[in-house]
């Protein structure tokens, strides 16, 4: 609906909520020119689109999005889970931008069993075409998953794995038969129905049948052993071997589970999410993903909107397990239950609260989400594209090589440390970070801490000490940058651009305000940009750096005795003192002539010790 009452066509949306349903749906909002902007779901309409008009507490991000709606569309469904399948479905046709949008742009790998009336192949395919007339199994996670289980199929059934024109053309046993690999069929050395019996062994073990293969062959084992047939009594034998040999594997990893776990984590401006894949007990792979980011959304609601999309929203229809294991409780864990239940067709459930082999699925998952995501913060082709962002961004002639930032730590003004950490073409450069403890400053106050550490490091470096860096960032509002353009008029150092990095009012990471110091513009980058991910990581490990450099130093203070550092008293005699009074509240108590008593000490070095434990 559109505002027919104003003439710049500005959304009416009072008109629009009088008159919307309480009933679930999904929503779409579109721009002037008719392209859409969101799609959501609702368990109630008229709740949940109004919220997107509160006259105050909505996100920066939020209310981006709302300045550019001139329509809204609502489609009414019968119930939530409906209205979430729809959702989905609109989200993959349609890609909205302020939607959170999951890449995946590979086909998933499949085994294909050939279509072959006699004897068919079974052998790697990437996606399903609709001209393929035969059998897929999967999809499975990765490339190598496919591979290692065609490996174990080759080895207990040995179903062969050639091209047909390879096939076609065989006058005699290839080397996959000499490895015993292959019964050559090509060749006539093993009987249709025989080899049929093979395939739909290796069928029912890629359905996850193994204990009913087995016991079949056990049957047929026995058989051709009560028949004399030795020979292929031992052939039965050693698929027995081989596929109890998977059994045994599978017992020890989670006996026939059938489970996605996820991983989960956020740094920087990025999130990524790692899937473990289990069937038939086995950990068939991992594949990681980093979901695009609009709107300001919570691990929650990435982790749900992922959820719904990965299964979902996909070309391609994933398998869906029985169980999805997450690291976190979802308040829409039930919605997806039934929602992925019915996609499925069986029953799926979406659980968090889980114990031995899947608490461990879940710990490594949540391990890999985390390396994952700093290997790719840290990959080359992250950085050099965040670096040519950020050059663009701020007007730079080039592409800065060297970056600095520099960062405040204490705690209520003890023990003050400043870091200061230097990112270059390749990232973060580790061996030319530099702490400096602060001293001379009044407790708490970190414009005075920042005007000494930059004093110290760009006097040194105007004396000709150290790399001059290109661009500065300052963790911290105008009051820090001002101090920092002081610092660099009084040393005169005009070549370096300096930059303030304030946390803006909601102090949420992607609401960050840039200061520039030469213009003294406060301005701010889309949350999905990769310049701004790139300072959000330089700004983070400069607070790291600065956090851990400080609680070094605090914890160091608080470990050294009261006793270090008075004049007459080394190791020796502390430790007499100790031994004497037990510890330094009964020392404290002690009067000038009770010390006097340790064995060794003088009257004179009584007072001092009295002196410098009353502060006197």
């Amino acid at each position: 609906m559109r505002s027919e009452a104003d003439p710049d066509n500005v959304f009416d949306h009072k008109a629009f909520l009088k008159q919307l349903t309480e009933r679930p749906g999904v929503y779409r909002m579109f721009n002037q020119q008719g392209n859409i902007l969101y799609v959501g779901k609702a368990r109630n309409l008229k709740n949940r689109v109004s919220s997107y008009f509160r006259a105050q507490g909505q996100a920066i991000k939020t209310r981006s999005l709302v300045s550019r709606i001139a329509e809204i569309q609502v489609t009414v469904t019968a119930s939530e889970t409906e209205a979430l399948l729809l959702e989905q479905n609109l989200i993959k046709g349609y890609r909205p931008p302020y939607n959170i949008l999951l890449r995946d742009d590979k086909s998933y790998p499949y085994i294909y069993l050939s279509p072959h009336e006699d004897f068919p192949s079974l052998t790697f395919r990437r996606g399903k075409r609709k001209r393929d007339k035969g059998t897929f199994f999967g999809p499975f996670p990765s490339g190598g998953a496919v591979r290692d289980s065609l490996n174990i199929l080759q080895k207990a059934f040995k179903i062969r794995q050639c091209d047909e024109s390879y096939y076609r053309n065989r006058t005699r046993p290839c080397l996959q038969y000499e490895i015993n690999r292959c019964t050559a069929p090509c060749v006539g050395y093993i009987s249709p129905e025989d080899y049929r019996q093979d395939v739909r062994r290796a069928s029912l073990f890629l359905e996850g049948k193994n204990p009913a293969v087995l016991q079949e062959l056990v049957k047929a084992m026995e058989t051709a052993a009560g028949q004399l047939e030795f020979e292929k009594a031992a052939q039965y034998r050693d698929q027995i071997n081989t596929l109890r040999h998977v059994q045994e594997q599978q017992s020890i990893e989670g006996g026939n589970a059938e489970v996605d776990v996820l991983g989960f984590t956020q740094e920087a401006g990025l999130a990524c999410v790692v899937v473990i894949f289990v069937r038939g007990g086995r950990v068939l792979g991992t594949k990681h993903y980093f979901p695009r980011l609009s709107l300001e959304q919570t691990a929650e609601e990435l982790l749900t909107a992922f959820i719904g999309q990965f299964y979902l929203g996909g070309e391609e229809q994933r398998e869906i397990p029985k169980d999805i294991i997450i690291p976190q409780p979802l308040e829409d864990s039930d919605l997806l239950s039934d929602a992925l239940s019915q996609a499925s067709g069986r029953e799926t459930r979406v659980r968090h609260n889980v114990r031995d082999e899947r608490r461990r699925w879940l710990e490594m998952a949540s391990t890999n989400a985390v390396q994952t995501l700093r290997s790719h913060l840290a990959s080359k082709e992250t950085v050099y594209r965040r670096l040519l962002a950020l050059r663009e961004l701020l007007s730079l002639e080039a592409t800065p090589t060297r970056m600095e930032c520099y960062d405040i730590s204490h705690s209520s003004g003890e023990s003050t440390v400043a870091s200061c950490v230097v990112f270059d073409e390749n990232g973060p450069l580790k061996s030319d970070y530099r702490l400096f403890n602060i001293n001379d400053v009044t407790a708490g106050d970190d414009y005075g801490a920042m005007r000494q550490v930059l004093t110290r490091r760009y006097q040194r470096l105007k004396n000709g000490e150290g790399k001059r860096p290109d661009l500065v960032f300052i963790d911290g509002g105008k009051g820090q940058l001002n101090v920092a353009r002081e610092v660099f008029a009084a040393l005169g150092i005009e070549d370096v651009t300096l930059i303030g990095v304030a946390k803006g009012a909601t102090r949420k990471a992607g609401m960050e305000q840039l200061v520039d110091a030469l213009t003294n513009r406060v301005f701010r980058v889309p949350p999905d940009s990769p310049a701004l991910h790139l300072i959000q990581h330089i700004r983070d490990e400069a607070h790291r750096f600065a956090i851990t450099g400080h609680r070094f130093r605090r914890d160091k203070k608080r470990r050294v005795s009261t006793l270090e550092g008075i004049p007459g008293v080394g190791p020796k005699r502390r430790k007499d003192l100790i031994n004497y009074f037990g510890g330094i509240q009964e020392m404290r108590k002690a009067s000038i002539d009770e010390i006097c008593k340790v064995r060794g000490f003088s009257r004179p070095l009584a007072e001092t010790i009295y002196a410098a434990l009353h502060n006197e």
